[in-house]
């Protein structure tokens, strides 16, 4: 009978990459709530209409992206490609952000529907980290600072840079489509095929296009900025004056725009030259509107996210010998005493200590082939009972 593979684009996480995983995040939780970031668990399904009111019908990721399906009960429901919109519709429905300054974080799977890649899968991990409540630049910068941080602390610092740029309310990028749309669709026949698509409905993704023909063409197009008004310009001034007092080394592009329609002003990204044409770690930027978009109360909000898959790719590129995690204890048993030995695990386990037990037989010899390619840094052999003199072993 012909074994069941996985689908295409949805990998296992073997033990290896799953410690490795689990290591990060317990280091990013650390951090984050050291900042006072809060956390939450919410579902993998959500109503399709959720991610089409929020993310834009003109994105990618809804035209052609999400994995979506109509029930039994005749609803349409879909995969969350993305974590805001499900923090904004949980904060709703639950009140957890009227009239209040809210942090809250989250790792989970996320699911779109394209080509797979190295780093880039059809199930893959995301870190989500959102802000309610908070007009000013501060929280940006606070923000950055953090992720400025964890990239110290996993030693990628000197291999990812920040990326910012500014693109105003949406009545100044209304103001400023108008004349990107304008300049152009004089050169259409010129331009690569996902731009000729995107004129007419999400124009300012041209900007970040990967096509080196598109390119040349947007050097001399309008440039958003001036369309943008003075309080516009001063959020992104103060923003980088932030930023030069935290020493935070940062990039402007004026092309980096983001790939959904809720972000305003502040938008930004981490890059490295490490992982290919996967080069964004980690981006985000503001988005005031969505909360009021999707039912709320007007209300500010910044956040971010990260894909875990690509921060493990870097970590790994810098250090492939990830340690292991090995025991502290290997106890070697025999049939007569093995009741005692599981004992007496479970004794030194509850002291805080890592334990691996012999389990199904075997010769001594064989017993110490495993003890020693365990890595534990005290083998116990099968007669040893003697828990002070372990502890004492243990404890150098």
């Amino acid at each position: 009978m012909k074994s069941i593979q996985s689908i295409r684009g949805m990998n296992d996480l073997l033990p290896e990459d799953a410690a490795l995983f689990l290591d990060l995040s317990a280091q990013i939780q650390a951090l984050f709530e050291s900042y006072q970031f809060e956390p939450l668990l919410l579902p993998t399904l959500e109503k399709t209409e959720l991610f089409a009111r929020s993310i834009g019908d003109a994105t990618d990721i809804v035209e052609k992206e999400m994995y979506t399906f109509t029930d039994r009960n005749e609803d349409s429901l879909t995969l969350r490609p993305e974590g805001t919109a499900g923090v904004v519709r949980a904060c709703l429905e639950h009140g957890l952000i009227h009239n209040q300054i809210r942090k809250f974080w989250f790792i989970g799977p996320m699911f779109r529907h394209e080509r797979p890649q190295k780093g880039r899968y059809r199930q893959f991990y995301q870190l989500d980290a959102e802000v309610f409540g908070i007009a000013t630049p501060d929280v940006e910068a606070e923000s950055l600072a953090m992720l400025s941080t964890l990239w110290q602390n996993l030693g990628l610092s000197k291999h990812i840079r920040l990326e910012i740029n500014t693109i105003g309310t949406a009545e100044e990028r209304k103001t400023y489509r108008q004349k990107l749309v304008e300049y152009l669709s004089q050169f259409k026949d010129q331009l690569d095929e996902d731009s000729q698509r995107r004129l007419n409905t999400n124009p300012l993704r041209i900007l970040d296009s990967k096509d080196a023909q598109t390119q040349a063409l947007l050097n001399d197009a309008p440039q958003l900025q001036d369309c943008l008004s003075e309080v516009s310009l001063k959020h992104y001034h103060d923003l980088k004056a932030y930023l030069n007092a935290l020493n935070i080394p940062y990039f402007e592009n004026p092309k980096l725009v983001r790939g959904l329609d809720y972000y305003c002003h502040t938008v930004f990204e981490w890059t490295t030259d490490l992982l290919g044409a996967q080069a964004t770690v980690c981006g985000g930027g503001r988005y005031d509107g969505l909360v009021e978009q999707l039912g709320g109360r007007a209300n500010t909000a910044f956040g971010f996210a990260m894909g875990m898959e690509r921060l493990m790719l870097l970590v790994q590129q810098l250090n492939p010998a990830t340690p292991k995690a090995t025991p502290d204890v290997y106890i070697m048993t025999n049939e007569d005493n093995l009741a005692s030995q599981l004992a007496l695990a479970k004794r030194l386990r509850a002291d805080g200590f890592q334990v691996a037990v012999n389990l199904g037989g075997g010769s001594n010899k064989s017993q110490f082939r495993r003890a020693e390619k365990s890595g534990a840094k005290v083998i116990l052999e099968a007669d040893v009972q003697d828990y002070e003199a372990i502890l004492k072993r243990l404890n150098g």
